[in-house]
């Protein structure tokens, strides 16, 4: 076993550095020794949004402060670590290559292993982290700014995508949406907290069913064969036509023409009123949410699952938990969510996905690359 096992995360916005040891239960098989991390929220808020070279950039001026912080936290040094796990993808790869170099450099030093992980498989293996070892086969939806993604999970580390969005991803129409309202970057925090004023019911926006053929190739996600194949088209997500349906409001809202002179979509919310702000991010959050877990619900029943995770940086959202705990309820389906430090990227993570590849064999190498578009 590679533990103690320094675990670094690079694929974004966070420079994030985490310790973790393995344990002698097989229910818990892993502990968290440290988990740091280092947000560039503030340095890229006034640009909305990530601006990957700034990124990249922060990466390299915060990489060994935040390792050395890990490091100190869980009172060990260099010398007493046994691996390294790193993001491999996917992400931007000028991010990327900042955490793959640092981590093969200091493996190579110690003459220790280094271990390649996929960023959707930490997502995943945070949800062990937190709570154990899930009941299986298990349906997990990873909802984030970069992914909308749905798993089976039959065996622990085998990961089968059944669903994901054809478009926008869930959190970057969340972003998306609140730069329209005027709210700022990140946007899911931001919506998430003026809903709570609004009337989620003010405004019924459009809910995408992908069902024909025809119409949205390619075909299904789903392996053939797992899911019934009118389900396996259902189960896919769209948030664009939704996006666009929030613009088409405001607009109308602002006394913007629908033809001829065109008014940019910056500037519109200064026409709205607080209210109707709050009114139209809870009438969108509420379909978004609906969305997520009629999605994942209708493919945990077909697939048989004894469990439904959902994981990643919307994970975080109070009205997703909310209603995640009342479908759990009125399922009989246990629902298991990360703990908000583990929600967002993290660095602990990436270890326990680390931790699960070694134990099945995966060891890894120094031959490999950061890969921006990286497959799970």
């Amino acid at each position: 076993m590679i533990a103690p096992l320094l675990a670094i995360e690079t694929s974004c916005d966070e420079t994030a550095a985490a310790v973790l040891d393995r344990t002698d239960d097989p229910a818990r098989p892993w502990t968290t020794l440290a988990n740091v991390v280092a947000s560039q929220t503030a340095i890229h808020r006034e640009w909305g949004g990530v601006v990957p070279e700034m990124a990249s950039r922060q990466h390299v001026r915060d990489i060994c402060g935040v390792v050395e912080a890990a490091l100190d936290q869980a009172r060990l040094s260099p010398a007493d670590l046994r691996g390294v796990a790193v993001t491999q993808g996917p992400g931007l790869v000028g991010s990327l290559l900042v955490g793959v170099a640092f981590a093969k450099s200091l493996a190579w030093s110690l003459g220790i292993p280094v271990v390649p992980v996929h960023h959707l498989a930490g997502h995943i293996e945070s949800l062990v982290l937190a709570h154990g070892e899930l009941p299986l086969p298990a349906a997990i939806l990873v909802v984030s700014g970069g992914h909308t993604s749905l798993y089976s999970v039959r065996e622990p580390g085998q990961y089968e995508l059944v669903g994901r969005t054809r478009d926008d991803a869930a959190g970057e129409a969340y972003d998306k949406v609140a730069k329209l309202l005027g709210l700022g970057y990140p946007g899911g925090p931001a919506i998430d907290r003026v809903a709570r004023e609004g009337n989620e019911r003010a405004y019924d926006f459009p809910v995408a069913r992908l069902t024909h053929a025809d119409r949205n190739a390619p075909g299904p996600t789903a392996p053939e064969g797992l899911l019934p194949a009118g389900i396996a088209r259902r189960v896919d997500f769209s948030f664009s036509g939704l996006k666009t349906a929030v613009l088409r409001l405001v607009r109308e809202h602002a006394g913007a023409p629908a033809r001829g002179k065109v008014i940019p979509a910056e500037g519109l919310h200064a026409a709205l009123s607080p209210q109707q702000v709050a009114d139209i991010a809870a009438s969108f959050q509420r379909v978004v949410v609906a969305v997520l877990l009629d999605r994942t619900f209708e493919a945990a029943r077909w697939l048989g699952a004894r469990s439904v995770g959902i994981s990643g940086g919307v994970s975080a959202n109070s009205r997703l938990r909310a209603d995640a705990a009342e479908r759990a309820e009125r399922y009989g389906l246990p629902v298991y969510v990360p703990p908000l430090a583990l929600s967002t990227d993290n660095a602990a993570m990436i270890g326990a996905a680390a931790l699960r590849k070694y134990a099945a064999g995966e060891a890894g190498s120094l031959d490999f690359n950061a890969e921006a578009a990286l497959a799970l």
